[in-house]
This record gives structure tokens, C-alpha cells and sequence, in this order.
């Protein structure tokens, strides 16, 4: 059935602009889209210049970022929200003119006629989302692979639909299995191949990236303090190499820092490069100072730029991709008076939230993108650069953050990258995510280089769904990844693990007595440094001025962290070198004493030492607490595990005292008088684990890593308690992780799998959304009221969501089908030229099922074919003919396990005779769930 045309039509084909292909294409421009809803309802369009540009200065748009906000129209009709009393959530500015993340789609004509074959001829654009999967064989009534539906694109800030997914995905792998001959076995052999090539590059590409990162901090770190004259780009530790092992032992990894600065003559301090502005007499207090400040303004410069580069180039504001809502823009006109539907309601606009991406560790949203949300822009190429590169600078400027958590972040945007050059990646979300899923353990293994920890801790922490084949991959991705940084060296130690530590003796029955200790400080930390970080953040950084002047903050930070830090030496050193040393074993006849860390004589050497390590767990602790969270890239990590360790090393010195004091006592009868038998840095690592997992409230995961990084399993047995009672004692005085507080602070929609919720006497009456506005079969419904329609949903904040589709029976409304936001702005972006016309919604049925409905019917944009005579006017190929239901009688536990376990978008509720009751989506089921979870606390 040929489109009917207008005047203003020809003028909406811009070559950088191109319409969509068909009905089954992928996203056309978003500037396209809204010219074309626009001009529907329009009866004289006025002439548009084809030279004159079709992207105006447009305002920006609120985005919900989170679970419902509240309308944005005063005359809509109440929504759950409004009913319930549940508070507005902070919405994102995002513009629609700007830069597309996503390649552009091959420029096309605009079709006259759906039917004719140049229109299903077109090349297909490689961004579209149901990307073809079968050829004229595949109509064959065996062949045919039932699907539920067309889906065009997910926008930013929507969930996946993962049933649609796996659908799309069966269909696909049934075409591939029909096939018998030679090449078809050797496509689906290439098929399952493409999975470890992927994999393969992501573990390759990752390890590249983290070799520069670290080599980078390391030249960035020391030129605080000076530079190399043999070489500008050397680092302190390749510039003055440690020749005799009398200094440093075997073990002691390369990149430690522990020579003396006279002894090197290559390496040449800011002092005295300024020693001629130092006088004669007192110079040395002169040329300290000198070194004072350009230690504190080199550590500022550092942390400026990072925060510049993060602000400037990761705003949630400067990305805008083709899968985004056309009709939501200030510039959107309807109605007969051309009112703006955008226009703000009377009390006035909700308040907007603007991310950047590049700041944090990135793991919160990584879990909530992994849990099926869509941030475009977020894994992407500008991330990428930005992230790494402000990585390096934020960590060498000397603030209490690490790189390590970050590294997850930095794999995950070169998963997402490497997996969009294939289309069984780039066009299913839901596969796309166990890709990210191993490229998170990827990027673990090179933080720690601890492969088997980084695929544990992708299942543990970040993973919502992970299969057997995905451990698989993650594990190969992880090996991959740690092979290729094993070659590289980053450290020049050829050691793989960061802290490289090995203890000669075993631990003691006594000892488990201080491990448990420790596992109750670090529950105790992690628990207090959550809340207290919670809170600064909640109402200091976000609370105050500090929240419009960013870059103030960490100019403020910075200053405190450095003039602080310099003055004490276990402060002053890097938070992996501190880590390191506090880890370390002093040996017997070895001049070595990691920092003066080790204590021969506990009653002349241990207070100053204790004194020196207690103040710098203050100082780490204090300055964590108010670093983590600004707006640079920063890690959460080796800040934790350097307070632990403090906390561990003083433990265990004042136990190397007591054993040094009362040599006979029965509690160091095993020692049998060895002076030696305890070992503090020992201590320093249980200490270290115990305060990471009640910060994380990770348990098995980080076990494996520790067990990893310190290349030791001796200690397997106090490392797991520790852990435990950790997360134990952390989990009575907080519920909540860091992240999870990250997560509840950003308002992401993450729904917890792992949560358990009493419902009491909750009923699915009591989360039904009833005022959802629905598309009748018994009425007309033509393009223009769809489209008032549609726009009307968009302004209600809910462009996530759709419409229920529904006819007439008896007493009642009966399900036909759902069609989506999305999809149903693309079929009437194509349509838009006749407003008048009847858009006709079709009752699924065994045979149509069978023809139209199947996984070859995208096969017709290639093929060229019209054997269904597709109308376009007909939108029943963007329905989803078999959503679920749930009946109003059943348990609220059966909806939680729709949305976790099946990662549904939606459930319609039907009462016990089917008829239509409402609709619960995902974002509803957040907001209640948020609701039930604050009247319980």
C-alpha cells in the first residue's frame, strides 16, 4: 500500500538525515523522526529550504533516571507515583542535537510505496536492532521460528526486554541448525567462534590499555617530586635501578621504590633544581619547602585536569545517539493551536540531574547496566579515552583513590566497543551483556592480576545473569588479559600480581584471636566509612555550594590530600607501594626495612612506628570518606586495603612486642623462644581483606584475589574468617555496600535479585498501574491520535513503557497484544504523511503467527520480497502478541520473580476471567519496591 506524500516531505531528505529503510530497519535520525511526527496534523506545512539546516537549537529534555517520575503535564491523569505519594526522582539533561555515539546509517531515498521492491531492496542500516535472519527459504512453514514481535532500538535510560532477547536469539540459532550442507555446519562452527574472538580481543585490547595507564601513573606520580635526567619519560623506579640484592631482597618486587635518593645521581629532586633560590644558611628547610610546594601544586595540576577532562568530555548532556525519543523536545508542537506539550506544568519543572561518566569507579552502573538498563554512551569510545586518561591523573595526583576499580569500567567500554563490529552482539542486548560480563573479569585480572578472582568477582558483584558459557568466556577473557600484561611487564618486576609477598612461617592456633579482631575493625570501618560517605555525599557535595562548582572540590580535596600527605612518609608514597611495604615480611640479616616498617627491638623502635602508621590510617581513612565521589575517575579498592593493613600492621607489632616481652608466655609457647614468630605483615594482609569485603561486602571473590595477589595460600583459613566476620558485623550496622549507597544515590533503577522482601498483606492491587492510557481495536485510531497519544505517554515520563493493546469482550477489555514507546514512534515516523489514515491492529493467530510474525520476516528488507504484502498502516508487526500476565489473585513473590529471574519489562494484570486489570512496569515495580523498603526501615 504506497505512503501518500506532501510538499513538505521532500524537504525532510537530508543526506545526514536519512529516513528509515522500512518498517524493520533500525533508528532513523532523531531530527528526522520529529520533523516527520510533527508535521502530522499539519494541512499546509510551510515550505522548508532543503539548504537550511534540520537541526535547530533545541532545548533540552528530562529523561526519567530512575524509577517514575512525576508528570510532566498537570492535566495528565494521576499515576501510580501521585497516588502513592512517592517523591519525584532527579531527571538527566539530555539534549537532542549533538553527537552520535552509534555509526550513521547508509543514506537511502525515501520510499513511495512499502510494497514496491527498491523500498525492501535498501541496504539495511547496520544500527538496526532486529537485524535480518533468513532468506526466501526460511518462509517455509517448518523453517518458520515463532517470534513476539518487532523491536526497533532501545533509547537511553530504558530497560532491555531479555525475553525478546533470548527469542530473537532462539530463532536465530534454529536458523543456523536447519542448514545441513557443508557450509551450513561451517557457518554455525564460525557462529560459536565468534564468541572467543571476541573475547579473545576485549582480554588483548584491555591489557594494552591498563600497560599505559600504570606506566603513565608511575612518570605522572614521581614527577611530583622530580625527574629523570637520563630520560624525561622515566619513571623514578626505571630511572635508578636497584643493583645489589643486598638492599633489596629476591622477592621484593622491582617497582617498590626503595633506594636512597643521594646514592642515585641520574635522579634529580624540584629542590635542587631550585637549589639557587635556596640561601646558604638553612637551606636544606628552604629546599624542602621548595619541594612542599611543587609536590602540592604538580599533585593540584594533576587532579584539575582530570576533573576538567571528566566534566568536559563525559557530561550525560553531550550524548545523544539515533536511539533516542524524537517527540520528546521543547520544540514538539500539537494540537490544532500549536501548543508545546513540553511545556513545564505550573508548579513547576523537576529538578534535573546530569551525570558524568567518566567519574567514580563505574562498577555501580556497570551492575545496573548489566542488570538490563541502556545508558548510551557510557561503554562508549569518548568514555573510553577520558577514563583512562583521567585515571592516570587522578591516582599519580596523589589522592586517596586507587586505579583498580576503574579497570573494570575501562574493560567493560572495550567489551562494548569490540562487540558492536559483530552483529550477533551488536543487534541483542541481552547476549551483548554476558560480553560485558567477561570483560569485567578482564578487567580485574590486570588490576590485581588475579584472573580466577576477576571471574568470581564478575559473578559475584556485577553479574545479573551469568550462564555457564559466560564463565567460560569471562574466564578465558581473564586469562587472555593476564597473559598479554604478563609480557608487557608494567612494573619491570616480571611479577604478574601487584604486591608480590611470600611469608616463610605458618600461622598459629593464638593468632585466630587478633584475625577475628581484625575482621570486626573491618566491618566496623566499612560499614561507618559507607554511611559517613553516604552522608557527605548526600549532603555536603550535593547539599551545598560544592555542587555547582565541581572542579572547586577537587582543587579543595587536593590541597588537604597533599598538604597532608607530604609530611608523612607512609602517606606521601603511593597507596600500591604502602600496600606493599605493609604487606612485607622483615626478614632476618637484611638491611631492608620497607619504609623503617620493621621493628627489631619492639621497646625502642615500635611506638614511633605506630605512631607514624596510626596517623596515616587517620589520614587515609578521613580523606577516603570525602574523596570518593568527586569528579574524577577514582577507585575505592587500595584506599580500603591500605587502612586495613595500617590497622593489621599495628596489630601485629603490638603482638611481636608481647611475644618479644614475655618470650615463656603459654600463649607463645608454640613460638618455642623464636623471636620471629610473628609476623606483621601478616597481620597487615588479614587486615587489608577484612576491610575491603565490609566495604564491598564482597566475600569469596575477594578471598581468591588476596590469595592472588600475595601468591600465598598458607593463610587461606584467617584470610576467610576475617572476610566473614567482616561482612558479618558490616552487614548488622549498614545493609548496604558502597556500591549498592552509590547505586540508591544515583537513583539507577537496579532491582536486586538478591534481596528478599516481606510483602505482609500486599496485594498486586496495591502496584497496578490502572490509569494506563490504552489503544482500543473498537475505536479508530489514526496516525494522528497515535501520535497525541504517544507524545502524551513521553510527557508523563514514561517513555519507557507502551501501550496496551486491547478489544471488547463481553463485561470486558481482553489483551490483543503491547506495542512499545519506541516502536510505535518508528512505525508512525514512517506513516506521518497521511494522518488521517486508520492504523489496524490484528489478534494474533496459528497461521499469521507462522508468516509475518517469524524471524524471517526481516529477511524481506533484503530480499526484496512482497509475498505478505506488508502494510504499513498495519502496525501489528511492532506488537508483542504474547506479553505476560499475571492474575490480581497471585502472590507479589511470583511478580518479583517475573522481573528478576525472566527480565520481563512489563506484566499485565488480567483478573480471574482474563479480562485487562492494569499494567506493572519495571520502573513501577522499582518505585514500590523503593516504597516498601523505606516503611520497613
Amino acid at each position: 500500500m504506497p505512503l501518500a506524500r506532501n510538499k513538505s516531505s521532500t524537504s525532510l531528505h537530508n543526506p545526514d538525515d536519512p529516513p528509515p529503510s522500512g518498517p524493520l530497519s533500525g533508528p532513523s535520525s532523531i531530527e528526522w523522526r520529529r520533523q516527520r511526527l510533527r508535521q502530522i496534523g499539519t494541512p499546509a506545512a510551510p515550505h522548508i529550504d532543503e539548504a537550511a539546516p534540520l537541526r535547530p537549537t533545541l532545548g533540552a529534555r528530562a529523561i526519567s533516571y530512575g524509577t517514575l517520575p512525576t508528570s510532566a503535564n498537570s492535566k495528565q491523569k494521576s499515576t501510580f507515583r501521585t497516588r502513592h505519594a512517592l517523591g519525584a526522582l532527579p531527571s538527566l539533561r539530555i539534549p537532542k542535537p549533538g553527537r552520535y555515539t552509534n555509526p550513521p546509517t547508509p543514506s537511502v531515498a525515501s520510499p513511495r510505496s512499502l510494497r514496491g521492491s527498491s523500498y525492501f531492496a535498501a541496504q539495511r542500516p547496520i544500527s538496526a536492532y532486529d537485524k535480518p535472519v533468513g532468506g526466501q527459504d526460511s518462509l517455509d512453514a517448518e523453517g518458520a521460528v515463532k517470534t513476539n514481535g518487532i523491536r526497533v532500538w532501545y533509547s537511553s535510560f530504558t530497560s532491555i526486554d531479555w525475553l525478546h532477547d533470548a527469542i530473537k536469539d532462539s530463532a536465530r540459532q534454529a536458523r543456523l541448525r536447519k542448514h545441513k550442507s557443508k557450509r551450513g555446519r561451517f557457518r554455525r562452527q564460525l557462529d560459536r567462534s565468534v564468541g572467543w574472538i571476541t573475547v579473545t580481543i576485549i582480554g588483548f585490547l584491555t591489557a594494552i590499555i591498563a600497560f599505559m595507564i600504570v606506566r603513565g601513573e608511575q612518570w605522572l606520580f614521581d614527577i611530583k617530586a622530580g625527574y629523570c635526567t637520563a630520560g624525561l619519560w622515566k619513571a623514578k623506579r626505571f630511572c635508578c635501578p636497584v643493583q645489589e640484592d643486598t638492599v633489596l631482597t629476591p622477592r621484593t618486587p622491582f617497582f617498590v621504590t626503595m633506594f636512597d635518593e643521594d646514592t642515585c645521581a641520574t635522579w634529580r629532586t624540584w629542590g635542587e633544581v631550585f637549589d639557587s633560590l635556596a640561601s646558604s644558611e638553612g637551606g636544606l628547610i628552604e629546599q624542602e619547602a621548595i619541594e612542599y610546594v611543587t609536590y602540592t601544586v604538580i599533585a593540584v595540576l594533576l587532579a584539575v585536569i582530570s576533573a576538567v577532562l571528566t566534566l568536559r568530555l563525559t557530561a550525560s548532556t553531550s550524548f545523544v545517539t539515533r536511539k533516542d525519543s524524537g517527540v520528546l523536545s521543547s520544540t514538539f508542537a500539537g494540537g490544532v493551536d500549536g501548543q508545546k506539550l513540553t511545556d513545564p506544568p505550573a508548579g513547576g519543572a523537576a529538578s534535573r540531574k546530569v551525570l558524568y561518566y567518566a567519574a567514580g569507579s563505574g562498577i555501580p552502573e556497570i551492575k545496573t547496566i548489566l542488570s538490563g538498563f541502556v545508558i548510551h554512551g557510557y561503554l562508549g569510545g569518548r568514555t573510553l579515552f577520558t577514563k583512562s586518561v583521567g585515571l592516570a591523573l587522578s591516582v599519580a595526583s596523589g589522592l586517596s583513590l586507587g586505579k583498580e576499580g576503574p579497570f573494570v569500567h575501562i574493560a567493560s567500554c572495550v567489551g562494548n566497543i569490540v562487540s558492536r563490529f559483530f552483529s550477533k552482539y551488536e543487534t541483542n542486548e541481552g547476549k551483548r551483556r554476558g560480553i560485558l560480563s567477561a570483560a569485567c573479569a578482564a578487567g580485574v585480572a590486570v588490576a590485581f592480576g588475579a584472573p580466577i578472582g576477576g571471574v568470581l568477582f564478575s559473578l559475584e558483584e556485577v553479574s545479573y545473569f551469568f550462564p555457564a558459557i559466560v564463565m567460560w568466556r569471562s574466564f578465558f577473557c581473564a586469562m587472555v588479559a593476564a597473559m598479554t600484561l604478563r609480557f608487557l611487564d608494567p612494573f619491570g618486576s616480571g611479577k604478574l600480581v601487584l604486591f608480590q609477598v611470600t611469608y616463610d612461617k605458618d600461622w598459629h592456633a593464638y593468632e585466630l584471636v587478633p584475625f577475628l579482631l581484625l575482621g570486626v575493625f573491618g566491618g566496623v570501618y566499612g560499614a561507618w566509612f559507607s554511611k559517613l560517605n553516604y552522608r557527605w555525599t548526600r549532603d555536603v557535595r550535593n547539599g551545598t555550594w560544592l555542587k555547582r562548582y565541581p572542579v572547586v572540590e577537587v582543587i579543595l580535596v587536593t590541597l588537604v590530600t597533599a598538604m597532608l600527605s607530604f609530611l608523612n612518609p607512609y602517606t606521601r608514597m603511593g597507596g600500591t607501594e604502602l600496600v606493599y611495604n605493609l604487606f612485607a615480611e622483615c626478614r632476618s640479616g637484611s638491611p631492608n626495612t620497607h619504609s623503617g616498617l620493621c621493628v627489631l627491638n619492639p621497646p625502642t623502635q615500635a611506638v614511633p612506628v605506630i605512631g607514624s602508621i596510626f596517623v596515616a590510617l587517620l589520614v587515609k581513612g578521613a580523606l577516603t570518606i570525602v574523596t570518593f565521589g568527586i569528579k574524577v575517575p577514582a577507585g575505592i579498592f587500595v584506599p580500603s586495603l591500605g587502612v586495613g593493613a595500617c590497622a593489621g600492621r599495628i596489630l601485629g607489632i603490638l603482638i611481636q612486642w608481647a611475644q618479644f616481652s614475655y618470650p615463656n608466655s603459654p600463649a607463645f609457647a608454640m613460638c618455642e623462644g623464636d623471636l620471629d614468630c610473628v609476623i606483621p605483615g601478616l597481620y597487615a594482609m588479614v587486615g587489608a581483606a577484612a576491610t575491603l569485603s565490609g566495604v564491598t561486602r564482597t566475600t569469596v571473590s575477594l578471598a581468591v584475589i588476596v590469595f592472588e595477589l600475595t601468591d600465598t595460600l598458607t593463610y587461606a583459613v584467617p584470610v576467610m574468617l576475617s572476610i566473614l566476620v567482616a561482612k558479618t558485623v558490616a552487614d548488622a550496622l549498614e545493609p548496604k555496600g558502597i556500591y549498592d549507597l552509590v547505586i540508591e544515590l544515583s537513583q539507577l533503577p537496579y532491582l536486586d535479585a538478591k534481596h528478599d522482601y516481606v510483602w505482609g498483606s500486599l496485594q498486586i492491587n496495591d502496584v497496578t498501574d490502572r490509569d494506563v492510557d490504552v489503544v482500543r481495536v473498537d475505536r479508530e485510531n489514526t496516525v494522528k491520535s497515535l501520535r497525541d497519544q504517544l507524545q502524551e505517554l513521553v510527557e508523563a515520563g514514561n517513555s519507557d513503557s507502551g501501550f496496551p493493546i486491547l478489544r471488547p469482550d463481553g463485561e470486558g477489555m481482553r489483551m490483543v497484544g503491547y506495542i512499545g514507546a519506541n516502536e510505535l514512534e518508528h512505525a508512525l515516523s514512517i506513516v506521518a504523511d497521511d494522518p488521517d489514515r486508520v492504523i489496524s491492529f490484528h489478534p494474533a493467530s496459528a497461521q499469521s503467527h507462522g508468516g509475518p510474525m517469524a524471524s524471517s520476516i526481516s529477511s524481506l528488507a533484503e530480499a526484496g520480497s512482497n509475498i505478505f504484502g506488508v502494510d504499513p498502516y498495519d502496525f501489528t508487526y511492532y506488537m508483542d502478541q504474547a506479553p505476560l500476565t499475571v492474575q490480581d489473585n497471585s502472590p507479589l513473590e511470583l511478580v518479583q520473580q517475573f522481573f528478576t529471574k525472566l527480565g520481563a519489562r512489563y506484566v499485565v494484570v488480567t483478573d480471574t476471567d482474563g479480562h485487562y486489570q492494569g499494567v506493572i512496569d519495571k520502573k513501577t515495580w522499582l518505585a514500590f519496591l523503593d516504597e516498601l523498603e523505606h516503611k520497613s526501615d
